[in-house]
């Protein structure tokens, strides 16, 4: 049986709901699509905001071959075979056969060349879709070509009225007797994501034995998704619950609570970059100078989850995750960079002291800039006291040593060197 988010996949501009600043009466995409003729465009949005149906629509209603890729399993023969059956069935005159390709940021910079040609002369109109940001994740040369859409994630008026279409237009639901009692629940966990919606409401009504109605309340929703651990969603309310959760247990210090939710959030597909850019940000904040190594560890998983993907990274990660977790913490510069942004908002733009300032021009030299400067390693040590702080923040600590080994050496050799640290820290 098909999941209900395929039932109920509109087929026309008029069924689709949302995104009316692009396909609404009067819009410049409803104006091209009226007028029979589209350029190349990338549409860019988070999940479940209508992206691929869009591009279906506009096949159906540009009667136009309609081909699609994704850019998970694409390599660039598909896109070049794919481009070829293009051609051959293109007849003059009539408008270009649309190449669809999802997840378009996830081809590489080869994939993406080969659109090139194709797009330029006109053999596909290439329709994008991607969640990121097309500036970071398409190349230069294509993005050009390609006009780019921003859709939203529908809003609270949307949801509902795609929760009540479902209600009176789906052929299963319309032989079960569906009560809405109260939707705050199930609007929040959507969280502006039209599938995720409709998904939640398949989920409840696969739940409900038959002969009994269907009753969609805050309780019911909440209890139905916590029941379903797979019931994950990448932009939602639960999306950033897991990922809490997943920094909540490193920073404690537990790696099995920490490798559950990484698992959670694998097995909900979510984006593996997304979750190693969280660990390259726990490294800094919350393990940092007790374990420097966390940040180069991190880092790592971050570029070997680039390289291989899925499923593989899933090892890498998992190997970040249990080094974080068990590693020594620290969050002392975290805390100091913070600090010394409020001094810098507190004092405004300090002078920086004279003898700190190059001299490259005469100029320079007779305004003394540089002069008294004293370069560290011509002492014993490599050291030698000395003004860096602007003059009226002459004593100022920023720093402060976090109760770890890594760091309580770093502190002795501090008070070593400056006397500022061994009187009250500021």
């Amino acid at each position: 049986m098909q999941p209900l988010a395929e039932r109920l996949r509109p087929t026309t501009l008029d069924e689709y709901i949302g995104q009316r600043h692009l396909v609404g009466e009067g819009s410049v995409l409803r104006n091209m699509i009226d007028g029979g003729r589209i350029s190349s465009f990338i549409l860019w949005g988070p999940p479940g905001v209508g992206k691929t149906t869009l591009a279906k629509i506009i096949a159906h209603q540009l009667d136009t071959p309609f081909y699609t890729l994704s850019a998970v399993n694409s390599g660039v023969k598909d896109v070049r075979e794919v481009i070829e059956r293009a051609r051959s069935e293109r007849f003059f005159n009539t408008a270009s056969p649309i190449l669809f390709i999802d997840e378009i940021h996830r081809f590489s910079k080869s994939q993406q060349d080969s659109l090139l040609a194709a797009v330029e002369t006109g053999d596909v109109t290439l329709i994008g879709a991607t969640t990121e940001n097309p500036s970071f994740e398409v190349i230069r040369p294509l993005l050009s070509r390609c006009q780019v859409y921003v859709l939203k994630p529908l809003d609270k008026d949307e949801l509902m009225e795609l929760l009540h279409h479902a209600i009176s237009h789906d052929l299963m639901l319309k032989e079960r007797q569906v009560e809405i009692e109260e939707t705050e629940a199930i609007l929040r966990y959507a969280g502006g994501d039209a599938r995720k919606l409709l998904n939640i409401l398949d989920l409840i009504a696969n739940a409900t034995p038959e002969g009994q109605h269907i009753v969609i309340n805050n309780a019911t929703v909440t209890e139905r998704l916590q029941q379903n651990p797979m019931a994950y969603d990448k932009g939602g309310e639960m999306h950033y619950d897991i990922i809490s959760a997943f920094i909540k247990s490193i920073r404690g210090s537990d790696p099995d609570a920490a490798l559950y939710w990484l698992a959670r959030m694998i097995a909900g597909g979510e984006d593996p970059k997304f979750i190693a850019r969280r660990l390259v940000i726990s490294a800094s904040e919350d393990i940092g100078l007790a374990n420097p190594n966390a940040l180069l560890l991190a880092n790592a998983a971050f570029d070997a989850v680039s390289k291989i993907g899925w499923p593989e990274g899933r090892i890498p990660l998992a190997e970040a995750t249990v080094y974080l977790a068990t590693s020594a913490k620290s969050n002392s510069a975290y805390m100091a960079i913070d600090t010394a942004l409020q001094v810098v908002s507190q004092t405004g733009n300090l002078p920086v002291p004279l003898h700190l300032r190059n001299a490259p021009t005469e100029l320079m030299k007779e305004l003394h800039y540089h002069d008294g400067y004293l370069y560290p390693h011509d002492y014993p040590g490599n050291f030698t006291p000395q003004q860096y702080l602007p003059e009226t923040l002459e004593n100022l600590r920023l720093w402060h040593p976090g109760q770890n080994q890594q760091e309580a050496r770093s502190e002795e050799r501090m008070r070593t060197l400056w006397q500022k640290w061994n009187g009250e820290p500021s």
